[in-house]
């Protein structure tokens, strides 16, 4: 077949490809986002536009306006955290000013127990600095000296001194719960606060729950009410930290971790009721307040780790009602009663929408053993044996340098998972942990849904507990049921592993890791050692009297952790929306075997395998974002193989150096002058790699070079596909094997080079990394795109590389295509 044969066969293609193309656009930019298809995009224009309304209703100095100033100092506290957690920050002009006009006030303001806890809620999202937290300091003081110390009550708040309204004198569900909120985030801006009272906290809480398990507004008065309860499993989880666990050594130096402990099921039995009486329409027990419960929601939900109540998935179906239902007009939310304030209604809002959507960083996982059929009641089951061992390593990465303000976790039930969805479930977290004392026994399906999401892009994290031969029999079976030919094993990680520096310099010989390499990167990491017994001891400020061994134990164990996870996500976990489209895409099935589209992958004397599954995720993608028929299944072609010059596109990517021979260079050549496009990259931006391609391409072309496409390329445009001209990078600062690993993300104009043949591109290449963000197994060691960028950036490519040669008005021989 001659060179003619060939362009004109290509360009046929690509003339078939274009007309799909151009229909899906077309269809899509017509179609609207329905509430059953909630997006990320369509949550955060959401959030942006109540955003704008709460910048817009701001007074000159800074407060907000409230009908007859009740509270004004209160509500101007929750709309500035609102705008805090809607992405403002301490340098923005409104923030600015709200902290501005909190500072001003003078005592007695603010009054009360509400717009105390709510100032001290406030200044502490602010983080601006220092400086608020001796004006932080005094309000807790206040806040703790009102606390009801004696009779039933004890250990609740009132309305506070002077604000006796509803409820005298009386402690009350609602100020309580706000008081432990200010309480906690004192203690995590940098204030401590006396153990008494949060002992006294758990007091009032435990003490007066119901007997089914709800909570309501007073001691004294009503039955359970969603929005106390969801207060109830918030506060719950909340105490049960701060007060925390000792430490306790052995002789030996070890740390104490398997005595028998007794399950608090305040918080299982709280949420039991909500499951059975769960509503986003309305405040269930009580018909008012529904903003103010949906907000309390977001807390209980988050803070819990529960990501379902029964089969409600609280954030989907909260974030689609109150999306809705936003004002057309104005971008604000009203309720009903007080809640018709607009500052006040849509404040609520915001908050549970921006807080709400925060990423999910680890699911930890709850199954089922042998053992635990004969458990006692009460007794805490096998994976679960550390119960705040998650939250606590969750809150110690929160807010740290580099990574995301607020992070969040889940537990996620595997059979329910097996049951319900599949790997996609396990997959709305890029971190699954495991941990347990004795032999997980995990069988068939337990094992394929596990590997299905490790292959998928999901990093397992194990850890043994109670240094119980047991569990670690039991995952070295796992790993074997999970690879039984031997193709991925589990190994002692050395100190050349990056792990060992994403965020803290350790002692690789000290610090015993095995990890499992899938694809691009170690997907799987195990811990011999219990650091889940260190984490769940964690405390923000540890007890005075805890000893300086313990402590030392407890720092290093968070150090360990932090590594990991840094290691496993890039630090940069999306949010949670974003997650479950990237699980859906992911989980589809492969429909398509003979599409009319085919890619060739080139094999080469490198690692020209590195990530086994980035071209299948492509060719998905292009299915389902792309209205294509492309073909998932892709031949795999030594560079020598003639049969090169049936495909449009020829792609390959790798890890270390390579070669081609002159045959090689000479078939490859021929294609590409043919008509083919060859599409490349380095994996995790390798500078081996990087070195070979650009010598294979002095020497398969001699009189041209790699040239940098601009940014103004019709490839990087809406006009190919998505807009890409602006992309997310990760690029090493300092990667050297004696300091501690340092990654920053950029927002950069993508780098592309190529290589023109008779006007039309024959040669894209990158040198940062696409292929191990297509399969979402990037980390903080690898240099180059983030996994949504990656995809809508190949996803130009391809459509570029198919059409760049088909231009309307133009006849292409001999067809004039209008």
């Amino acid at each position: 077949m001659d060179r003619s044969h060939h362009q004109k066969a290509h360009r046929a293609l690509r003339w078939i490809i274009t007309g799909a193309i151009c229909i899906f656009w077309g269809l899509q930019s017509s179609e609207t986002v329905s509430a059953q298809e909630l997006s990320a995009k369509a949550v955060s224009d959401s959030i942006e536009r109540g955003r704008d309304f709460l910048v817009k209703k701001q007074n000159q100095n800074g407060s907000w306006p409230v009908p007859g100033n009740t509270y004004q100092e209160g509500m101007s506290c929750l709309a500035l955290m609102a705008l805090i957690n809607c992405g403002m920050t301490a340098e923005d002009e409104p923030v600015q000013r709200g902290l501005k006009y909190l500072r001003s006030l003078r005592a007695p303001k603010p009054k009360g127990t509400y717009q105390t806890s709510l100032m001290i809620m406030a200044l502490a999202a602010a983080k601006d600095g220092k400086r608020d937290l001796p004006l932080i300091a005094s309000l807790v003081q206040r806040l703790e000296k009102s606390q009801v110390k004696t009779g039933l009550d004890a250990g609740g708040w009132s309305y506070g001194p002077g604000m006796a309204i509803g409820g005298g004198g009386v402690a009350d569900r609602s100020n309580s719960q706000y008081a432990v909120l200010a309480l906690r985030d004192a203690v995590h801006a940098g204030v401590p606060v006396s153990l008494k009272t949060w002992k006294l906290i758990k007091q009032y809480w435990s003490s007066q729950q119901g007997g089914d398990g709800g909570w309501g507004y007073q001691s004294r008065a009503g039955n359970s009410r969603g929005s106390m309860t969801v207060a109830g499993i918030a506060t719950m989880v909340i105490v049960n930290s701060m007060l925390g666990d000792e430490l306790e050594i052995n002789p030996d130096g070890t740390p104490v971790c398997c005595d028998q402990k007794e399950a608090d099921e305040s918080i299982e039995r709280a949420i039991r009721w909500m499951s059975s009486h769960f509503s986003v329409g309305s405040n269930p027990g009580v018909n008012s307040w529904l903003l103010y419960y949906l907000y309390g929601l977001e807390r209980a939900g988050r803070l819990s780790g529960t990501r379902f109540f029964g089969k409600h998935d609280w954030y989907r179906e909260g974030a689609a009602f109150l999306v809705k239902r936003q004002s057309q007009r104005d971008g604000s939310w009203r309720g009903t009663g007080l809640e018709s304030d607009p500052v006040l209604g849509t404040s609520f809002v915001l908050l549970f929408l921006s807080k709400g959507l925060a990423p999910v960083l680890i699911n930890k996982l709850e199954y089922k053993t042998n053992q635990q059929v004969n458990l006692k009641p009460g007794i805490i089951p096998n994976w679960n044996h550390h119960q705040n061992d998650i939250l606590n390593l969750t809150d110690a990465l929160s807010g740290r340098p580099d990574w995301p303000k607020l992070l969040t976790w889940q537990t996620v039930n595997l059979e329910l998972a097996i049951e319900g969805g599949g790997v996609q479930v396990l997959r709305q977290a890029p971190v699954l942990f495991i941990s347990g004392l004795d032999n997980p026994q995990f069988g068939e399906k337990q094992v394929t849904i596990l590997k299905q999401y490790v292959e998928q892009g999901g990093f397992l994290f194990a850890v043994d507990n109670c240094n119980g031969a047991g569990f670690d029999r039991g995952f070295r079976t796992l790993i074997k049921s999970m690879y039984p030919q031997g193709e991925a094993q589990l190994k002692r990680l050395t100190a050349e592993h990056p792990v060992f520096r994403c965020e803290y310099l350790l002692d690789a010989e000290s610090v015993e890791l095995y990890g499992v390499d899938v694809g691009c990167r170690t997907s799987i990491i195990y811990c011999p050692d219990d650091l889940a017994c260190l984490w769940d001891k964690w405390m923000k400020f540890p007890p005075k009297d805890r000893s300086p061994q313990a402590n030392s134990m407890i720092t290093r164990a968070i150090r360990i952790g932090t590594n990991v996870i840094a290691y496993a996500t890039g630090r940069e976990p999306p949010n949670k929306l974003d997650q479950e489209e990237l699980a859906n895409q992911g989980g589809a099935q492969d429909q398509i075997e003979r599409g009319f589209l085919q890619i060739a992958k080139l094999r080469h004397t490198g690692t020209w395998d590195a990530a086994p599954r980035a071209l299948r995720n492509l060719l998905k993608a292009l299915n389902q974002k792309a209205g294509m028929i492309a073909s998932t299944k892709t031949p795999t072609l030594p560079a020598s193989d003639p049969n090169l010059m049936k495909y449009p596109l020829l792609y390959m990517h790798g890890r270390s150096q390579f070669s081609f021979s002159k045959t090689e260079i000479a078939t490859v050549k021929q294609a590409l002058e043919n008509g083919a496009v060859l599409f490349a990259d380095a994996c995790c931006g390798s500078e081996p790699f990087d070195r070979s391609f650009r010598q294979l391409m002095s020497e398969m072309f001699p009189t041209k070079q790699l040239k940098r496409i601009p940014v103004s390329h019709p490839l990087f445009s809406e006009q190919t596909g998505y807009d890409v001209r602006k992309v997310r990078r990760r690029q090493m600062e300092v990667d050297d094997i004696n300091q501690p690993l340092k990654a920053k993300t950029l927002v950069v104009e993508p780098l592309l080079e190529g290589i023109e043949i008779d006007g039309h591109l024959a040669v894209i290449y990158s040198k940062y990394d696409i292929s191990c963000a297509l399969e979402q197994q990037a980390s903080v060691a690898c240099a180059g795109y983030i996994p949504q960028d990656a995809v809508n950036l190949a996803l130009n490519i391809v459509r570029y590389a198919l059409l760049q040669d088909i231009a309307y008005k133009k006849k292409i021989d001999g067809i004039k295509v209008d």
